[in-house]
């Protein structure tokens, strides 16, 4: 039989999530029409297909705008995938998580169906106050007593484990946490000594016990041939195992799993009640000092946060250059406390050339606010020399590419004015279409004519020229202001800010960022914005 692929979709916005390819081939991109819709600003429409060939599956771009990495490296063919294998889609990762064998029995169908196995609902397993055994009654007020102290996250799982080694035995204990990108990781551990190997992790007793929130008591694995197909608990040596979801009224914290191997501990019914007992009390407290310590946590990074604001603006020219017979104007608007997106403006040392860029960082946050910084830096020298922008920006890619992650790039438009001729050279790589509105009222598009910078280790560049006349006006700016949304999902897109250009074409500059702005909030009717809004404008005056 075929081969079913499971992927990991990590993307840039949300928590992750699993995709099974049960057919052919499945497409991916940003448009209804790919087989996985992604939400990501930089994926094509459909950027790259899974596809099967014979018992395996390939990779390949479908002529994406940003290409399709795996494991770092570009897809230029299509190229077969194992197990492991990361591919990046624009900002979106996709983990090959690995290959079912189509109609073959999983580790969950075994072990749900297995007369071995004991799953029980963990609410059904607390006992009443009236029937409440001593063992239960005494291991709940040794819980409750040590929680009463100040306690942090991990001294609380060493006191959980002290007390289920001490009423239950186990040979092996171990707590699984549930992480905010919804996966399950190993929070603590314990074992006996002389016991060895690797710790158990199975995927069928994260999806009963810590999503379903099912108590699970398994008898004797060993000695049940259904388990034979069930790697991850053949290959640990445990015998019978006990395992109890945390819960609290918000959900699944995660679950704790205690397990016995060559001394043979058979776990019973009554040991699974008691767990239950202890992970109940447990689960609130877990709870309560997660949230306390994330509050701290969040708290400091608050404060490096306005620190990293602080330091970012005071990149950002202080004061616009005076260039005669022109006026000039920059905003820049961060979705979060940092920003992806920079301008820069800087005079030739010979001349009165004015360069002038606007650039994009792949990304949010402050790896996105680093590598703008360090773009920042990167500008001065291809400046100064004199370089074109096409120059500037092949000198650009090639430091940006040795220095940052495959998955960072930049978009950046770069131009050089040439104020006493009336002229403008650009190089667009990768970025918006900058909007030159002509004093007639016409709007000419200067599209990207190159890569974003940092792709390829070397990109040649297009240098283009304008006539920029008097009356003219032109705007750089960032696709935060054309992918604003709506309460309906809906783009402000292009062609409003193009209306709104003409209808404002010659107010005050301040006047025209301002009406931009007013109608970008009207437009988003109280929706956030999601990412950063940076704008450039020059007009030439006489």
């Amino acid at each position: 039989m075929s081969n079913v692929l499971r992927l990991r979709v990590t993307p840039p916005v949300g928590e992750a999530f699993e995709h099974v390819c049960e057919g052919d081939s499945v497409v991916v991109g940003r448009s209804s029409k790919a087989d996985l819709v992604l939400s990501d600003r930089f994926l094509s429409r459909l950027h790259a297909r899974f596809y099967r060939d014979g018992d395996g599956w390939l990779v390949e771009d479908l002529g994406s705008r940003n290409t399709t990495l795996l494991n770092g490296k570009p897809v230029a063919t299509p190229t077969r995938v194992t197990a492991g294998d990361r591919i990046k889609v624009s900002e979106t990762t996709i983990g090959i998580e690995g290959f079912d064998r189509a109609g073959k029995s999983s580790e969950r169908d075994l072990i749900s169906s297995s007369d071995s196995v004991l799953l029980r609902a963990a609410s059904e397993l607390m006992p009443a106050p009236e029937r409440a055994t001593a063992a239960s009654l005494a291991l709940l007020n040794e819980v409750h007593r040590a929680l009463a102290t100040s306690i942090s996250l991990t001294e609380l799982l060493e006191l959980i484990l002290d007390r289920a080694f001490a009423h239950l035995r186990p040979e092996e204990a171990v707590i699984f946490l549930k992480r905010p990108d919804g996966e399950f990781e190993r929070s603590a551990s314990r074992r006996l000594p002389g016991v060895s190997g690797d710790f158990l992790y199975s995927r069928s007793l994260v999806a009963e016990v810590a999503e379903k929130g099912l108590a699970a008591l398994v008898l004797d694995a060993q000695t049940d041939e259904r388990f034979a197909a069930a790697e991850s608990i053949m290959t640990s040596g445990v015998r019978s195992l006990l395992a109890a979801p945390l819960l609290d009224a918000a959900g699944s914290l995660g679950m704790i799993v205690l397990s016995s191997r060559a001394h043979v501990r058979r776990f019973a019914e009554e040991d699974m009640e008691l767990l239950v007992s202890l992970a109940s009390v447990a689960a609130l407290r877990i709870r309560n000092v997660a949230l306390l310590e994330e509050a701290v946590r969040r708290r400091e990074l608050e404060k490096e946060l306005a620190l990293a604001r602080e330091i970012q603006l005071a990149l950002l020219p202080k004061t616009l250059p005076e260039i005669p017979g022109y006026s000039l104007y920059a905003q820049n608007d961060a979705s979060r406390a940092v920003s992806g997106d920079l301008y820069a403006f800087q005079a030739r040392e010979e001349g009165d050339d004015q360069v002038i860029v606007i650039a994009d960082v792949s990304g949010k946050g402050m790896a996105a606010s680093l590598l703008a910084a360090s773009f920042d830096a990167l500008l001065v020298g291809p400046i100064e020399v004199g370089h074109p922008p096409d120059g500037i920006c092949a000198r650009l890619s090639r430091r940006i590419f040795v220095r940052t992650p495959p998955e960072r790039y930049v978009t950046a438009f770069v131009a050089v004015l040439h104020p006493s001729v009336g002229r403008l050279s650009y190089t667009n790589a990768g970025h918006n279409a900058a909007l030159l509105v002509r004093a007639s009222g016409g709007v000419e598009r200067l599209e990207a004519n190159g890569l974003p910078l940092g792709l390829f280790p070397v990109v040649e560049y297009e240098c283009r020229e304008v006539a920029f006349e008097r009356g003219d006006l032109l705007l750089l700016y960032t696709d935060g202001i054309t992918e604003a949304a709506n309460p309906a999902g809906e783009e402000y897109g292009l062609e409003r800010l193009e209306a709104l250009l003409r209808a404002h074409a010659r107010d005050p500059l301040p006047a025209v960022g301002s009406a931009i702005d007013a109608e970008l909030q009207a437009f988003a009717q109280g929706c956030p914005f999601l990412d950063d809004r940076t704008l450039v404008m020059v007009r030439r005056e006489a």
